[in-house]
């Protein structure tokens, strides 16, 4: 199989007085050595989001504090693509399974763009709602930060928020509606990090939330627990989810115990989420897991990164592990990608 690409993107938390980095790095096939390749976009970006299309070798897109870029030869130039400058950053980029020119970015503040040409034009959608009481103030941020489309159905359109529920359209995004909304006692339980469709069972989403995961084969109409393994009495601190490819029974999860924390962790379910499994790549995660990555064209492989900037990846499915750390100081890691 022909060589592919790592990108690793660094970045930090929006809101005032947090840690905040900049970087983009690449490594050929995992084990390479870390290229840096952000100043390449002029100046040093703060990477929030690395879409890297499988229909499309070389091809890579971020999502960053001033914009989106594109590059077409797997990271040796970039340009700017024509979508609208955020205010604080492009947290989330997607790519439609059944459009291969269309495109989704999720923007803080809350707000989704798409495109229909592959990123050459832009579209506001109108994502106009209401959020859960407990997260309703301007303190709290609002940042789309994951994006799903269900591809036995494509119209059906599913974006986590942080901190503020998860968002859904049934049209193919001419209308959206806030499917867990509500009153709570802690923004925890709406605070949702990550969203995906099983790509086998239509209508059935998970979400990685700060207080674990939960599930509704309803299209977000009821929830349940899936007990995700603990680690912190609350709930762990789940980030990051991933279907393996073409897969609707092995599903990823990046977890820790807390934003900040001191210990980080993957599991893994075979069985759809009926039973968890912690992975063993023999390197201590000091912190939690911001990276997560899959690619369709190395269905047994799977890539995270803890925030310090640990890369570790399995070629079996979590049979073996191996580590490929970034240099010393590069840390941050906020967004991974393969291809």
């Amino acid at each position: 199989m022909s060589d592919f690409f790592v990108y690793c993107g660094l970045a930090g938390d929006t809101d005032p007085g947090r840690f905040w980095s900049a970087g983009l790095y690449r490594s050929r096939n995992a084990d390479g050595a870390w290229e840096s390749i952000g100043e390449r976009l002029g100046t040093e970006p703060h990477v929030f989001s690395i879409l890297a299309d499988s229909r499309r070798p070389g091809q890579v897109t971020v999502g960053t504090h001033d914009g989106i870029w594109r590059s077409d030869d797997a990271g040796d130039s970039w340009r700017r693509l024509d979508a609208p400058k955020p205010q604080l950053g492009v947290w989330s980029l997607a790519s439609h399974p059944a459009e291969p020119h269309t495109l989704f970015a999720g923007y803080e503040p809350c707000g989704i763009h798409r495109s229909t040409d592959g990123g050459k034009t832009w579209g506001a959608l109108p994502v106009q709602v209401r959020y859960p009481a407990v997260s309703d103030r301007p303190e709290i941020p609002k940042r789309i930060i994951s994006i799903a489309v269900d591809p036995s159905n494509p119209r059906e359109i599913y974006a986590s928020l942080e901190v503020g529920g998860l968002l859904r359209s049934l049209d193919g995004g001419a209308s959206w509606e806030n499917v867990i909304d509500g009153l709570y006692i802690d923004e925890g339980f709406v605070d949702i990090h990550a969203v995906v469709v099983n790509p086998k069972v239509p209508g059935q989403l998970t979400i990685a939330t700060r207080f674990g995961v939960f599930r509704s084969d309803d299209r977000g109409a009821h929830w349940r627990d899936l007990k995700a393994p603990l680690l912190r009495p609350i709930g762990s601190y789940c980030r990051r989810l991933c279907y393996a490819p073409n897969d609707g029974n092995t599903l990823y999860l990046g977890a820790a115990n807390d934003f900040d924390g001191d210990r980080g962790a993957l599991f893994i379910t075979r069985d759809n989420g009926s039973c968890w499994e912690k992975t063993e790549p023999g390197v201590w995660l000091k912190t939690p897991i911001f990276g997560l990555a899959v690619d369709a064209k190395r269905p047994d492989a799977i890539f995270y990164a803890s925030k310090i900037g640990q890369l570790v990846f399995s070629r079996d499915r979590g049979a073996t592990w191996s580590v490929n750390p970034l240099k010393a100081g590069a840390g941050h890691v906020f967004s991974l990608a393969v291809g």
